[in-house]
Formats: structure tokens, sequence, C-alpha cells
């Protein structure tokens, strides 16, 4: 989710609510205590140079159960971040704590924010020599409409 669609969203909800890929919710006390841009600028296995920019909101709950961030107080933190740190129309990133931080993409869905799953992957499959899944078959299948099969009783096994 782009960060013109996360503004677009806020103008019309009555409250901000995220949701986890696994259903629960972020709970409601929640406080958005970093809007950042990230930058990455790497060297990926098969030696491309690369540079990734996204937006990042950090969520942080705490004891304070009576807080409630308003979505016009997120676009106004939005907007503040925006003039400062010159942010672009780039993707979400969403980071919050469970285990350990997690890093998450952003959606919306029914009414909330749906924190959705990263997952890592190679950049360059194509020059690190990883083979490309092989189709799958049920084994039934295997030898059916194919001359070179063995017959039982043929001697060729």
């Amino acid at each position: 989710m782009k960060l013109s669609e996360v503004k677009n969203t806020l103008e019309n909800l009555d409250e901000v609510k995220f949701k986890l890929p696994n259903g629960n919710t972020v709970p409601v006390h929640f406080h958005v205590t970093e809007v950042g841009a990230i930058t990455r600028h790497f060297i990926d296995c098969g030696g491309t140079e690369r540079l990734e920019k996204v937006v990042n909101f950090q969520l942080w709950e705490a004891g304070d159960f009576d807080h409630r961030l308003a979505p016009q107080k997120l676009r106004d933190i939005i907007s503040l971040s925006e003039d400062r740190l010159g942010l672009g129309n780039l993707e979400v990133e969403v980071e919050y704590q469970q285990d350990t931080i997690g890093k998450f993409d952003l959606d919306f869905i029914d009414g909330s924010f749906q924190l959705k799953r990263k997952q890592t992957a190679c950049l360059a499959q194509d020059k690190c020599g990883i083979p490309e899944d092989k189709q799958k078959k049920p084994l039934a299948d295997l030898g059916t409409n194919n001359s070179n099969a063995c017959a039982p009783g043929s001697g060729c096994c």
C-alpha cells in the first residue's frame, strides 16, 4: 500500500485499526512511535547493486490503555513526516513488536489496515544457480502414455 493510499483511507475512517496476519487485532491503545524513510542499498547474491526505499510506520503498545490514535492525528503525523523528511509516495512497511520486531507489508481490508507477512527471496536466481521447481506429477501418472515404459513381465526392470 502506498503512502497516498493510507492518507486517503484515513480520511474516511472513524478509528484506526491494524490486524495481524493471524487475524488478531493490534490493541486499540497502540501508538505510532515513528514514521520514517528507510533506504536499503545493497548488492544481491548475483552481484547486482540495488536501492530500495519505503516509508516505515512503527507501532508500539504500552500500559497507556486510555490512548486512542485518531485518524486525523495519524494524518497529521504523516504530513509532518512528509514535510520534514521529504517522503515520496512510496510503499508503506510496518514494524510491530512480537517475539522480535516483525516487518509487514500493508493493505486495507474490511475497515482495518491489514499487516501482511513479508518473505525473503533470492533476487538473482538466474545468476546463482537455483534450479526452477520441477512440475510435480502424481506417481500413478508416471509411465502412462510412454512407449519407453517397462511392461510387467517384459524383463526390462
